[in-house]
């Protein structure tokens, strides 16, 4: 169910879960933006993980841009392309350990300090994998801070309510932005994220309390659970 996006989105908008406004293009389709889709966009493939596929050029602005962005993610990556509203925000990372009971660990943010203020901020390829990258814009995965008033429970809410609509189990991360207006929209739910230690679903749990170990552990013995 999250590795299809679309389909994802299609089961958070029945149980009114809100998220950026979209359209999905097939290769075979004609590259047509609907008028309710107003720039700027963000494009990206429909199926791929650890944001594969997306870099600065995934950011449009006008028609051109966007016909030419999706035509190269059917002729490189052979698969549908997935065009959003881009929501202007905090990038927010909210990982959720268990079952039927759902802990959530606190809350991991994006942060790009050198990257200019008329430039948008989102986590391309290289801004998650490519270290001197990371360093030349500021880029630093922390903790969030300052959140407003009872935000963290309305976030920790809403993401409950995805874990369980894409039928998530053992573990997950949900992605999402937080607007300045206070608005919380999906961007996606990963039932797979990265567990290496310094990753954060590790260090929200090592935040949270749990050593390495025992979030390993834990994992495990909610998946023998069934």
């Amino acid at each position: 169910l999250c590795k299809d996006k679309g389909m994802a989105k299609e089961i958070l908008a029945y149980h009114r879960i809100q998220f950026p406004d979209y359209a999905i293009f097939p290769p075979e389709a004609t590259i047509k933006r609907p008028k309710r889709l107003a720039f700027p966009l963000f494009i990206k493939p429909l199926k791929n993980e650890a944001s594969y596929g997306i870099s600065q050029d995934s950011f449009v602005e006008n028609d051109q841009a966007f016909e030419d962005r999706i035509r190269f993610i059917h002729e490189s990556m052979q698969q549908k392309a997935l065009a959003e509203e881009y929501i202007e925000g905090r990038e927010l990372y909210v990982s959720i350990v268990g079952n039927r009971h759902l802990q959530v660990l606190p809350i991991r943010e994006a942060i790009f300090s050198k990257m200019p203020e008329d430039r948008p901020h989102f986590s391309t390829f290289k801004a998650k994998w490519d270290e001197a990258y990371r360093q030349r814009w500021g880029i630093q995965n922390t903790f969030a801070k300052d959140l407003p008033d009872g935000m963290v429970s309305r976030i920790a809410r809403v993401c409950k309510k995805v874990y369980r609509a894409l039928h998530i189990w053992g573990y997950g991360r949900i992605d999402l932005r937080l607007t300045p207006e206070g608005r919380i929209l999906i961007l996606e739910a990963n039932p797979n994220p990265g567990l290496a230690p310094d990753d954060e679903f590790a260090q929200s749990a090592l935040k949270a309390g749990m050593s390495y170990e025992h979030l390993v552990q834990r994992i495990v013995r909610l998946a023998i659970q069934g």
